[in-house]
């Protein structure tokens, strides 16, 4: 495996002059725009006030997702001892950053990123403030190509040892055509059993109408379309594999806070982690 990043070493991809289409809204900063973030352009601001139009509730549901991430890698962490974590689909830096809350609770663990919007590229330095005792690594690469992932990542991941795969809010800007169930299972199955596997995926069955006027104005503006997906089509991720409790559910149901009120409202997106055996 890869020594410790030095804090601020960029990868030699992320010396590269990253090129960005301003003129077209992409998913990582619409997605940045909900969150509240400044690195966004204004297609990508234009895309995301017309889905917020149609769905009011989709900053909330955003907010929801970024914290299932936040909750999901603490517990990996804390509770199942998880040290490696190979996070696709990155996205641009929001702290807390999944090294961030997975350093907290170990020092020693080892975060991959992977992201292929070059404007993540330029704010790799985020992502590489690692604790002495870990590492952090970015590569740009394309969650549909797995193999190429995998390479890469084996220079600070022991693929010998249990990897957390988290592949939050990513799978549903792949294609039924682009085989997702393919690509998570061939990053499954290159990790040893005790591996886990973490998904967010936008539901198609939960304010279904809502969220299908708002997926048809995002797709209309966004170079990357996205694909929901119901309850059935995102557990059949978890083929194989042991759900932790309780299982495939909205994401803000997923390990709540305590005294976090989770009831009384729905989040159109489901998640769930999985345990290799």
């Amino acid at each position: 495996m890869a020594g410790n990043q030095a804090d601020g070493d960029i990868t030699s991809d992320a010396r590269q002059p990253p090129k960005i289409d301003t003129s077209v809204a992409h998913p990582a900063r619409v997605y940045d725009y909900w969150l509240g973030g400044k690195n966004n352009f204004a297609a990508d601001r234009e895309a995301a006030e017309a889905v917020m139009a149609a769905r009011p509730t989709i900053t909330r549901d955003i907010r929801a997702n970024r914290a299932f991430l936040n909750r999901s890698v603490a517990y990996l962490a804390a509770e199942e001892g998880i040290r490696q974590f190979l996070d696709i689909g990155t996205g641009i830096p929001t702290s807390p950053n999944v090294h961030e809350v997975v350093q907290s609770i170990a020092p020693d663990a080892r975060i991959v990123y992977v992201d292929n919007d070059p404007i993540v590229l330029t704010h790799a330095r985020n992502l590489l403030s690692s604790t002495p005792e870990g590492a952090t690594e970015y590569l740009e690469a394309d969650v549909r190509r797995p193999g190429e992932i995998l390479a890469k990542a084996a220079g600070t991941l022991d693929f010998s040892q249990p990897i957390a795969v988290v592949l939050v809010g990513i799978l549903h800007l792949i294609s039924d055509a682009e085989d997702p169930y393919g690509i998570s299972a061939r990053l499954m199955d290159s990790v040893p059993s005790g591996s886990f596997l973490v998904i967010t995926h936008p539901a198609s069955d939960i304010q279904a109408e809502v969220v299908a006027e708002g997926a048809r104005r995002y797709n209309q503006q966004v170079a990357t379309a996205q694909t929901r997906r119901n309850f059935a089509e995102v557990t059949a991720f978890f083929q194989d594999l042991d759900l932790v409790e309780p299982g495939v559910v909205q994401i803000h149901r997923w390990h709540p806070e305590p005294g976090i009120s989770v009831d009384d409202y729905e989040v159109s997106g489901w998640a769930a982690v999985g345990r290799k055996r």
